[in-house]
């Protein structure tokens, strides 16, 4: 199983894309709630909690409120969750041609290298969503305090960026597609304005890859039947998955506060404006103290552990491989 995933590309592209585009549709409202808790400023504080949050925006925006933003996560998903497992599988295999085993210290070494690759998918993919899903933040923050007009502190960015919210006291939304931030940024910002927060992104996924690799290598293994007999039962597969994303989530929710608010392009009434990682960090503990680094935290964790959990299913148990003909299909075994 582990050869053929190596040979063979279009299979780890179909795994990817089915893995990514399953745990999507299940975990991208609690993603969206996340990014709004994040974004929040102690004292204009309008969700109380994760389910808070989730019923205001059903109640303000409709079902499908809860999903704005998924169409770029779908759309990128496949190539960023096919680089990531691939990527991992080609350092592991790299660091082990020797024939030895595989140290912590390796495996550790090939999730940074995949954590590495996959930012170039991930960047962009995160800048549009986040604009995306923070857009009913804002807008539900202007009815809340109608007698402020809020100021969209976005610099020389164009009308079509800041179009999406009316400053009136009772604003009217004029949805802004992916498509259209995507030609705005390109337009005035050339390249690197999709990849506003690079640096903070390698910051989140370096770390994460760093521990959730290795952890569910060896969480994987333990499930085995015996040495002799390698192959291990989906469900374990689902649960080393989950449990080593939410672990490794858990552990880079800092980075990930940071990373959403420099990648916030608009800022509601009185939300400061940051330069740079390090200025962000200091306002954040100086404003609203080291406990703002873990807003979300829960959220990360509950959209991080099936996601995973469901990519190396699909991944372990080769659907890939299946359509394409490489393999029998086993639901029982990796």
């Amino acid at each position: 199983m582990a050869q053929q995933q190596q040979i063979s590309l279009p299979a780890k592209l179909i795994n990817g894309g089915v893995a990514g585009m399953v745990g999507v549709t299940c975990v991208f409202p609690i993603d969206l709630a996340k990014t709004r808790l994040q974004n929040q400023r102690n004292g204009q504080q309008l969700y109380k909690n994760m389910m808070d949050c989730l019923i205001k925006t059903v109640k303000s925006e409709g079902y499908f409120g809860m999903y704005r933003g998924a169409a770029v996560n779908l759309t990128l998903v496949t190539p960023e969750k096919a680089i990531k497992l691939a990527a991992n599988d080609f350092f592991r295999h790299q660091l082990s041609k020797d024939g030895g085993r595989l140290t912590v210290f390796k495996e550790m070494l090939a999730g940074c290298g995949a954590g590495m690759c996959h930012v170039i998918i991930t960047t962009p993919m995160e800048m549009l969503k986040i604009q995306l899903q923070d857009a009913g933040r804002l807008a539900a923050q202007q009815r809340a305090i109608p007698s402020v007009v809020t100021t969209l502190k976005m610099g020389s960015t164009s009308a079509v960026l800041s179009r999406s919210y009316n400053t009136s006291p009772a604003p009217q939304i004029i949805r802004v597609s992916a498509t259209q931030i995507t030609k705005e940024l390109l337009r005035t910002k050339g390249v690197t304005g999709l990849y506003k927060g690079l640096g903070v992104t390698l910051m989140r996924d370096i770390p994460f890859s760093v521990v959730y690799f290795p952890l569910f290598a060896h969480l994987h293994q333990l499930g085995r039947h015996s040495s002799e007999d390698p192959n291990v039962p989906f469900y374990w597969s689902f649960m080393s998955g989950c449990l080593a994303g939410c672990t490794a989530a858990l552990a880079v929710s800092p980075c990930d506060v940071v990373k959403t608010r420099l990648q916030s392009l608009k800022k509601g009434a009185n939300e400061e404006t940051y330069n740079g990682v390090v200025d962000c960090i200091r306002k954040i503990l100086k404003k609203e103290g080291p406990g703002a680094f873990m807003k979300g935290a829960s959220c990360r964790a509950l959209v991080i552990a099936p996601l995973f959990g469901i990519a190396q299913v699909v991944y372990f148990v080769g659907v890939g491989e299946f359509l394409l003909g490489y393999i029998p299909y086993n639901i029982y075994s990796a």
